[in-house]
């Protein structure tokens, strides 16, 4: 089977699995504290023939879609004039206890529950750089730029904010809530934590809105190539095949 259409196949599955990341980036551009994921490729060595192919190596060389990688550059950050609204200027996240454990988000859209605890939009108690729930007594609140949580001018807790070490890939849960690899230690970020704000979705919706176009247009390209080539061998077998 002529080689080219491996390499048109290759593509196709490749364009489309990108235009799914785009797709998602896209419908999340709005979204608080959500981290872009961007495809990276990896090379595949395609020779059914066990490196004895005429054709050789490099004619088989393709590139396909190695998986996802969060893209970790800073979101803009939009002013609230809720007090804890908190955004995390720099690298690092927020630490939340679920149901299923602790995960991470840049999401700070918090809020002091009836009881006192400090929560997420989903109920879930944020975790001080002791890895414990915050608990918020009455008062007028204020976070310092350190994540110090005072009350009527008290310090109360220091809010968290995590980092990995260089590598950690996080798993995406849902829009803006991320899980750790098992076992991976954490560290205290000595970054700025801004009250009164929230940070938005690093995935612009002019550039979001060009990448899915593009990805779309490959996409269309590897799909005709395709076709091409089915017809070409159609074609083949027709001529050819009445004749051994």
């Amino acid at each position: 089977m002529d080689s080219g259409y491996y390499a048109a196949y290759a593509g196709y599955v490749a364009r489309m699995q990108a235009l799914d990341t785009a797709a998602d980036n896209l419908a999340n551009a709005q979204t608080v504290g959500y981290r872009a994921e961007r495809e990276n490729f990896r090379s595949a060595l395609l020779d059914p023939l066990n490196g004895n192919s005429q054709l050789g190596s490099t004619v088989n060389n393709y590139g396909v879609v190695h998986g996802d990688q969060l893209d970790m550059s800073q979101g803009a950050l939009t002013a609230t004039g809720n007090p804890l609204d908190l955004a995390i200027q720099g690298e690092g996240f927020f630490a939340t206890q679920t149901a299923s454990g602790v995960r991470y988000t840049r999401n700070g859209a918090f809020h002091r529950s009836s009881t006192g605890i400090l929560l997420n939009g989903s109920g879930d108690p944020v975790l001080s750089t002791q890895n414990k729930p915050i608990m918020i007594p009455p008062g007028e609140i204020a976070v310092g730029d350190d994540g110090v949580l005072s009350v009527d001018g008290g310090a109360v807790a220091v809010v968290g904010v995590f980092q990995f070490p260089k590598g950690t890939r996080l798993t995406p849960e849902g829009t803006n809530r991320y899980r750790a690899p098992d076992k991976v230690k954490t560290t205290i970020a000595a970054v700025p934590i801004h009250s009164h704000a929230l940070e938005e979705s690093n995935q612009d919706t002019i550039t979001g809105s060009m990448k899915l176009i593009l990805m779309q247009r490959q996409a269309e390209t590897m799909q005709k190539a395709l076709t091409i080539f089915h017809m070409d061998f159609n074609k083949t077998a027709a001529e050819e095949l009445p004749r051994v």
